[in-house]
């Protein structure tokens, strides 16, 4: 499932613009981190508190499957539109053995919910990435990103630590598309001065040439994280 060697945090956070593919990744990269740490107690935080229609609680089959655990608001199973914070977040502080995966919501709005726990989180072994899609509208630009990173963190009161490049279009990604977007990760990087931390790309398909999706565009450091989109029959 990994393409690169990360060096997971104990508290690993997805954030930024709305629709950027937080849940995909969030999911992703706890299955990944169960893979490389298969004793290790792992868990999902849903702190998307922001949309209710598309949800990490939604694939819960799939990480009971690999034994992680999903903490989730407790409407979040339902057709129901309540905002709320899950109650078990509190354990991803208190028990320290556990290493969480956190999907935040969108936007500034979306951030507020990782607010309360701000203080505990700058204190803990954290990461929190910026989820970068360059084809998604209003963060096409790599200013107005910066922009909602800023917006993000004053909300949240938690500063970014990285970028995630997960810059495509749907089943319709090309190589050249991921290859295309280093100019705009690039240029998002010396933004905000933050490293990118790695490029999502989705699981070659059958008959895919060699190169791809391993092929790294000259003057990228930062290795590929390779994703599964259709995860317990959905396609994510």
């Amino acid at each position: 499932m990994c393409g690169f060697k990360p060096s997971f945090k104990r508290i690993t956070i997805f954030a930024g613009h709305y629709g950027s593919g937080k849940t995909t990744l969030s999911i992703n990269y706890a299955l990944a981190l169960k893979k490389r740490m298969p004793e290790a107690p792992v868990a999902v935080c849903d702190l998307d508190i922001v949309n209710p229609y598309f949800r990490t609680a939604d694939y819960e089959a799939v990480l009971s499957e690999h034994n992680i655990e999903l903490i989730a608001p407790e409407f979040a199973r339902s057709n129901l539109e309540i905002p709320a914070i899950p109650a078990a977040a509190q354990k991803i502080f208190d028990n320290k053995s556990l290493y969480a995966v956190i999907d935040l919501g969108g936007d500034d709005r979306g951030a507020l919910a990782l607010g309360r726990y701000a203080q505990r989180l700058m204190e803990d072994d954290y990461e929190m990435l910026l989820v970068a899609n360059k084809f998604r509208p209003l963060s096409s630009e790599a200013k107005d990103l910066a922009e909602i990173k800023n917006e993000i963190e004053s909300a949240a009161h938690v500063k970014f630590t990285g970028i995630v490049n997960n810059s495509n279009l749907g089943g319709q990604t090309t190589p050249e598309d991921i290859t295309g977007s280093a100019a705009f990760i690039q240029r998002l990087s010396r933004e905000t001065g933050l490293s990118i931390k790695m490029t999502a790309v989705s699981a070659a398909p059958p008959g895919t040439p060699r190169g791809w999706p391993r092929i790294t565009p000259p003057g990228w450091d930062e290795g590929f994280f390779i994703i599964n989109t259709n995860l317990g029959g959905y396609n994510i």
